[in-house]
């Protein structure tokens, strides 16, 4: 038996988006008990994140219910028009500034950067690690102070710093780009 929610009939579509004219918060609870599976798996193939078509998701329906007078059932289908609608909406996400942003700057785990913490035996003024630590901005060098110094997570960084946590991950990312760049240019300083 197929636990997916039958799509209205035109009949019922009539009455649903007359509900949805008159302000009905229970015509909107239908809307997404109704909807929101279908509409989700259509984000899944333009975004490709959960969370990100979750979130397109919500503002997808607010935008529905706040523009359902622009609705014309002439046009089509309440749910084509309701994915139209939602579509738009992720592809305004894929271009925003925002959503680059994060999608360059992906979390240190996930970078190839190890969080795992260095064998004991681990000395980083070994190799002049912390000497190079002194040539990165101060917010980059308390950052890695904290992390690869103090033995932090990036949590625990944040909340010691009092700054976000995406601010860190940042931070850290840019810190260690930098100190590749200075131990190349040291490299061939030796040479």
């Amino acid at each position: 038996m197929n636990s997916a929610p039958a799509l209205l009939t035109a009949t019922d579509e009539e009455v649903l988006v007359q509900r949805l004219l008159a302000r009905d918060e229970q015509a909107l609870r239908l809307l997404h008990d109704r909807y929101a599976k279908n509409i989700l798996a259509v984000l899944m193939r333009l975004v490709r994140d959960e969370a990100l078509a979750q979130d397109i998701l919500q503002e997808g329906l607010l935008k529905v219910w706040l523009s359902i007078e622009s609705y014309a059932p002439e046009r089509g289908r309440l749910f084509t028009w309701m994915v139209r609608v939602c579509c738009n909406q992720a592809i305004d996400a894929l271009r925003s500034p925002r959503y680059r942003f994060h999608s360059r700057n992906k979390p240190l785990e996930t970078g190839g950067v190890s969080q795992a913490m260095a064998p004991a035996t681990f000395n980083p003024d070994h190799i002049g690690l912390r000497e190079l630590t002194l040539k990165l901005k101060p917010r980059q060098r308390e950052v890695i102070d904290l992390l690869y110094f103090g033995g932090c997570t990036q949590v625990e960084t944040a909340e010691e710093l009092g700054i976000p946590l995406a601010t860190v991950k940042t931070r850290a990312r840019a810190a260690l780009n930098m100190l590749a760049q200075l131990t190349k240019e040291q490299a061939k300083a030796g040479d």
